[in-house]
């Protein structure tokens, strides 16, 4: 058990340490655009749930091909985890094309939908614009970063990860205050470092990965049981992903009627939110190859074990963050804003939402869990129950009456409910049969 469990903080750590780096790169990115005004806040604020939903299909897209890899590294068949990454560069590049032509297409329309001021949708436009040309880079480096994790090598894409961070920052800061272009340069530095991280990232995956480099043999033609095998594994992420982040489009049409202020202290409390769960998203990681590997090696009670120590381990570190985050909020609010509005609205939410991140926690790392076990149905449709039957409800009841604090105490409410369905999930044991009957399916398709 011991062993175990150092096993699990020693995947977690360069995870948790990549999530943190990336929230405090959020956290300047705020505060840079921030002191252009509300109105620049909540133009970033009003489109993000957008770019959240389009990069969820992508992860969708690379986590069916990412967790066979782990699987097949797991069972010591490296040629067969080396055909799989080959055939998700095929599939993944042409998603991330529809993608990226479908968001430019979109991108003078979509702020209008959302119901934003003029003023906020001419800035939104041009971020999200710019965000569209850039999908091709930035879903390629998620690919290139969930198959070198799935392969066990958790340390290169954490650094690459915070040295994306720390480009986007640089960027940021030559595009909008010494080219003086605002939002459009918050836009175009983030473009320019998900460009150089993507290019690095994948010259470790196809090149330098002593497991999944193309200098060793493996195949590009695709395969129906390996192609079948992606689509019951991501069909049912991309679903959730969509579900949840179609969710909060909805959710910020009901916040953009309650004021600028409104929607620029949402984004922010979301943002700032993010220091607390990200950690629980890197160990979700860590438990997705941990447990994948332990089922591609048929070790049933390592599968277990893994999964049980990496929600411990993700609902203590998220705990004590949520106890930091409620105590420290004026003070983040502070350094993301200017504006005294947004700083005592956005520090009265976060609040709220503190006390519902243990169980949010439990889902986020559940859902990892499960994931490396093939389990991904059930998952999204706990997800769509919540999201859609308590939180979307609760927010148009009460946001009329409440404002903005009673969007974030549905969330937190329902954050609570998902996070014991997730428990009951895992510790009913009936995800591992889940796996079997997928193998059998893969079996099948074979003899076929």
């Amino acid at each position: 058990m011991k062993t175990r469990l150092i096993r699990v903080v020693q995947l977690s750590v360069p995870a948790i340490m990549a999530q943190i780096s990336s929230i405090i790169m959020q956290y300047i990115d705020a505060g840079m655009v921030g002191s252009l005004g509300a109105d620049a806040t909540a133009s970033i604020g009003l489109v993000s749930s957008t770019t959240w939903l389009i990069n969820g299909i992508g992860m969708a897209c690379a986590a069916g091909f990412a967790v066979q890899v782990a699987q097949y590294v797991g069972a010591g068949n490296d040629e067969k985890a080396r055909s799989t990454m080959r055939q998700s560069l095929l599939l993944c590049t042409l998603a991330s094309a529809v993608l990226s032509v479908a968001a430019v297409l979109i991108s003078p329309r979509l702020p209008h939908w959302l119901n934003g001021t003029e003023a906020v949708c001419v800035l939104a436009t041009q971020y999200f614009f710019v965000y569209g040309c850039s999908l091709f880079f930035v879903l390629n480096r998620m690919l290139a970063s969930n198959m070198l994790q799935c392969a066990g090598d958790m340390k290169t894409p954490s650094l690459l990860n915070i040295l994306l961070c720390a480009l986007d920052v640089v960027f940021n800061s030559f595009f909008i205050f010494y080219l003086d272009l605002g939002v459009l340069g918050a836009a175009l530095g983030t473009a320019c470092s998900e460009i150089v991280i993507s290019a690095a990232m994948f010259y470790k995956m196809a090149f330098s990965s002593p497991i999944l480099t193309l200098k060793k043999t493996g195949s590009w033609k695709w395969k129906a049981e390996t192609l079948k095998s992606a689509f019951a594994i991501g069909a049912p992420i991309a679903f959730e992903h969509t579900v949840l982040n179609t969710a909060q489009i909805v959710i910020v049409g009901i916040i953009a009627p309650l004021g600028t202020v409104a929607v620029a202290a949402n984004s922010l409390a979301v943002t700032a939110e993010s220091l607390c769960y990200m950690p629980g998203y890197g160990i979700g990681s860590a438990a997705t190859t941990l447990v994948g590997q332990s089922v591609g090696a048929k070790d049933m009670d390592a599968v277990r074990s893994y999964a049980n120590l990496s929600v411990f381990l993700g609902v203590a570190i998220m705990s004590v963050s949520a106890l930091a985050m409620y105590m420290a909020a004026p003070l983040l609010f502070d350094m993301m804003t200017s504006d005294g509005q947004v700083r005592a609205l956005g520090t009265m939410v976060l609040r709220i939402e503190a006390f519902a991140e243990p169980f949010f926690a439990a889902s986020i790392v559940i859902a990892g869990a499960l994931r490396g076990a093939k389990d991904t149905l059930v998952p999204s449709l706990i997800n769509l129950a919540t999201m859609w039957g308590i939180r979307i409800t609760l927010s148009m009841v009460l946001a009329p009456v409440y404002g903005l604090p009673g969007v974030w105490f549905a969330m937190a409410f329902e954050l609570f409910a998902r996070g014991c369905l997730f428990c009951y999930r895992l510790f009913s044991m009936r995800w591992l049969h889940m796996e079997r009957s997928v193998e059998k399916m893969e079996k099948s398709c074979e003899i076929r």
